[in-house]
């Protein structure tokens, strides 16, 4: 198990590398510039202060060296300054990760509430209303894109029901009943976004565990149905399920993006759009990397987790 482990970091640093890399040089090869940028927004120009201010954040240097300057600074917990309003990176990112990690939080919560009981649901009533609904709720989950759904949320229930704030956001210790009001929202959007894909993979693992031999024999024992059902059939039909639920999980981490646009929630993935918007390197490679990382823990906690659910699996 210990080389195992061992043995995915190393992996994971390969694969943070190569997004660090990939990511350097396309924010380089995009149009305009940060100094550009900037000069644009405090209406002050002047090919002298653009000098300087290339000088000073050292996007005069090749960019080889830039890379191994910010790699080196990056190894040292150092991140750089933002480009656009001169803050730390890594005090912007700890300023949004608290909202980011409740927004991601509530949604994945609620999207388990909602997919576990209707994906077993869902089996159990197989070929039934019940089966149908959830398998229609399924295809629209599936289908439509988050940004979309949180737009027609906050028109119905913002714009003519006029019961849920349209965006915005409150610290919870600050406001906790406003916090909550301005979390419904952007949480259900991605919750529904979330609950489709597992409610799909569990309800299809389940059905073909519920025909397998030694479900039939535990029924013949004269086994209670909850007990073949949650003791026998739920555990095996969990591991397929699992492994798409990491996959949510890292899908969630980057729909978070376009979820926080859209309600105005300053979280990291606001912050990135917002990045990418004024070309500030610095930032949109920090959060890039933040987020990579996160998707490769998160595969490694998924890949952990078989030997828990099933303990025949064992890793060598």
């Amino acid at each position: 198990m210990q080389n195992y482990i061992i043995r995915r970091l190393l992996q994971g640093v390969l694969v943070l590398i190569a997004s660090s890399i990939i990511i350097f040089v396309v924010m380089r090869v995009l149009p305009s510039d940060p100094v550009l940028t900037r000069a644009g927004a405090t209406n002050i120009w002047s090919e002298e202060m653009a000098r300087e201010m290339r000088a000073k954040f050292g996007l005069d240097k090749p960019v080889h060296i830039q890379y191994i300057r910010w790699v080196a600074g990056a190894l040292r917990g150092d991140f750089g300054v933002s480009y656009y309003n001169q803050f730390s990176v890594t005090t912007l990112l700890k300023r949004k990760l608290g909202a980011t990690i409740e927004l991601a939080v509530a949604a994945l919560l609620l999207s388990l509430i909602i997919a576990i009981p209707a994906g077993i649901l869902s089996a159990v009533k197989h070929n039934t209303w019940v089966d149908y609904l959830t398998s229609g709720f399924v295809t629209i989950g599936i289908s439509i894109p988050s940004f979309w759904l949180g737009i027609i949320l906050v028109i119905i229930f913002s714009v003519w029901l006029k019961i849920l704030p349209s965006g915005g956001y409150v610290p919870f210790f600050e406001n906790p009943v406003q916090n909550l009001r301005l979390l419904i929202l952007p949480a259900t959007t991605l919750a529904i976004i979330l609950a489709a894909p597992t409610m799909r993979f569990l309800r299809s693992s389940l059905l073909e565990v519920l025909r397998q031999d030694y479900i039939r024999t535990a029924r013949s024992k004269g086994l209670d149905e909850r007990k073949v059902l949650y003791r026998h059939a739920m555990r095996n039909a969990l591991i397929p399920t699992v492994t798409i639920l990491g996959i949510i999980i890292g899908s969630l981490i980057s729909g978070v993006v376009l979820v926080e646009w859209v309600f105005t929630w300053p979280g990291i993935g606001w912050l990135a759009v917002d990045s990418v918007f004024k070309r500030d390197y610095s930032v949109v490679q920090t959060v890039t990397l933040f987020i990579t990382l996160m998707i490769v823990l998160v595969n490694l906690a998924v890949d952990l987790a078989y030997g828990f659910l099933d303990p025949r699996i064992r890793y060598n």
